[in-house]
């Protein structure tokens, strides 16, 4: 298979809109978002990511997600831009 930045550049797209998702509490707009990132990822960096995102959405409150919750995804997502923009919207 051949790489495509557009295709990977929307995976990140996807990625980032899953998280902002989460931290809105919509659970069903975050796990949508987060398989989408999976399927467009053609490097690998987001597999775990996507089952983290699940899962954390499955037990959302109306509050959003807890310090451990986004621990959780953190941890999946390693560091880098998308663990910055965790920690933005923790805040």
């Amino acid at each position: 298979m051949e790489f495509d930045g557009k295709k990977q550049r929307n995976a990140l797209t996807a990625a980032e809109n899953a998280l902002r998702a989460l931290a809105a509490a919509n659970a069903g707009r975050a796990t949508a978002n987060a398989r989408r990132a999976a399927e467009l990822d053609q490097i690998g960096a987001y597999g775990g990511f996507a089952g983290a995102v699940v899962a954390v959405a499955g037990e959302l409150d109306e509050s959003g997600p807890t310090a451990a919750q986004w621990d959780t995804v953190v941890a999946e997502l390693g560091p880098g831009p998308l663990a910055f923009l965790v920690e933005e919207l923790r805040g």
